[in-house]
């Protein structure tokens, strides 16, 4: 892969630059796991779409710009530069969306991307139970069929709902077949948050700020149309967007590299000893490391391939390069870490997470030495 951009991709990048340089708030916004950081982040996404900048490398038609996968990275790259506010659309984005473009109908497609983009609709996730975490296939929330009304009847709970509180919908896997065995029976719903019998409850991180829900669904009623890819055949569609999860879509490169340059502009205020510079100067490699194999990826993508098993691979290394990155960042700064700089301090609580996320890594590393390196299963 030439890792030059062309003339093509250079004038993307100018054009994204200005714009960030121009438009991203001087005054960082409030948490988006926050109420009132939520809708700042929201009022700045809807001005990333009217840009034509939410989500690049979509068709037009749905809100994007026709632009290629290098077009995204690009992107994604100088977003992160800018210091750029998060963003709450993440899931519907980053997990939703490609799932969205690999098994939804036409008039699902027109129907729910373009107000993915728009920020119109915010999406949660709804993977997790209280006795179904990492073992996905063990959910017992129930999809029970109503040939009357034409849909279906939800009841369960799910549990750490990533902005659920505030989100506009949720994607979710659910129980459709009492008798089929585990990975079988399950049918990928899309569930208005504000529908009969729902229920939302806040529970609070570790930094207090209420960022994740339970969801309880008492008899909802949910049509056929919103029903994502076969009935009975949620296992493959839910593989699909667990497989956007760990690969590309929910942690870009841009994010660590400006994260690295950040840690280094750190050690050189702080100074700090030989080993505290070494990890830092590791910090700074894998970065670039994961920039790299994320352009192998893309294109093995743009060859006709697919992302497989190497995105539990790929999960893996971001989330402990999160870790150690933030890790060192608090070494540097010390005993008065906690006080002398919040954003650290926040984004290592967050970073502690991301082990767990998306599937633990202990399972992620299961999947590797299975899939990837053929060893027996024990």
């Amino acid at each position: 892969m030439d890792l030059e951009l062309d003339l093509g991709e250079r004038a993307f990048r100018d054009e994204a630059r200005r714009w960030l340089e121009a438009n991203v708030p001087a005054t960082p916004l409030p948490s988006g796991d926050t109420a009132e950081g939520f809708a700042a982040c929201r009022a700045w996404e809807r001005r990333l779409f009217e840009a034509g900048l939410a989500a690049v490398s979509w068709p037009r038609a749905y809100g994007g710009r026709d632009a290629g996968l290098v077009e995204w990275l690009i992107f994604e790259e100088e977003y992160h530069r800018a210091g750029a506010p998060q963003r709450v659309s993440q899931n519907g984005i980053s997990l939703l969306a490609p799932t969205l473009f690999a098994f939804g109908s036409d008039e699902q497609k027109r129907r729910i991307l373009r107000r993915i983009a728009a920020v119109e609709e915010v999406w949660a996730q709804g993977w997790s139970e209280p006795n179904a975490g990492s073992d996905l296939a063990a959910l017992s929330s129930r999809a029970v069929r109503d040939e009357r009304r034409g849909g279906w009847r939800l009841s369960g709970q799910k549990s750490w709902c990533s902005r659920g509180a505030f989100c506009d919908s949720l994607f979710g896997l659910f129980r459709s077949d009492p008798t089929s065995e585990r990975h079988r029976g399950l049918t990928y719903f899309l569930v208005p948050l504000r529908a009969d019998g729902v229920t939302v409850r806040a529970v609070r991180r570790l930094d207090g700020d209420p960022g994740f829900a339970d969801v309880f669904f008492d008899d909802v009623f949910v049509p056929d149309r919103d029903v994502l890819g076969q009935v009975h055949g949620g296992w493959d569609v839910a593989m699909a967007t667990a497989s956007s999860e760990r690969g590309l879509g929910l942690r870009s490169p841009g994010r660590f590299l400006a994260a690295a340059v950040r840690l280094v502009q750190l050690c050189r205020r702080q100074g700090g000893s030989s080993l505290a510079r070494d990890r830092v100067a590791r910090a700074w490699i894998d970065a670039q490391a994961y920039r790299l194999y994320t352009l192998q990826t893309l294109a093995r993508l743009q060859d006709g391939g697919t992302l497989g098993p190497e995105s539990s691979l790929n999960k893996i290394f971001w989330s402990e390069l999160d870790v150690r990155l933030h890790e060192t960042a608090l070494q540097l700064l010390g005993s008065s870490a906690e006080l002398a700089d919040s954003a650290w301090m926040k984004g290592f609580e967050f970073a502690l997470a991301g082990p767990i996320y998306a599937g633990t890594n202990e399972i992620q590393r299961n999947v590797v030495a299975e899939r990837l390196l053929g060893l027996p299963r024990r």
